[in-house]
């Protein structure tokens, strides 16, 4: 069984070599093991320790989390000729938790 982080990458990887089946195979098996919560959409680690909510306090992704759902975000929009109605709707869920991970300063914690 593949893991997350490599899933999302062959997908796109996939995506850029023009292989469809195997980017829409795999974005649909990601798909299956999405975390959807408050609009928007992310992936983790398998047996990762769900977060704490505590008031005063923003939860920031380990930056492996933001990278893997950063690589299903192009996945969706690096589809030839254009992204579908429902690969921009998916995209816009994944960029909305993608941009609540920014730090004060603008950045993430990944450096990819």
């Amino acid at each position: 069984e593949n893991h997350v982080y490599t899933k999302a990458l062959m997908a796109y990887a996939f995506a850029l070599a023009g292989k469809e089946e195997k980017r829409k195979a795999l974005l649909d098996s990601l798909e299956k093991e999405a975390v959807k919560k408050d609009g928007t959409v992310h992936w983790q680690r398998p047996g990762k320790e769900p977060e704490v909510d505590l008031p005063y306090y923003r939860y920031r992704a380990p930056s492996a989390e933001v990278e893997m759902t950063a690589y299903v975000l192009l996945a969706h929009l690096s589809v030839q000729p254009a992204p579908s109605q429902q690969e921009l709707s998916s995209a816009s869920l994944i960029a909305k938790w993608i941009s609540g991970q920014q730090n004060p300063n603008g950045g993430f914690s990944s450096t990819q």
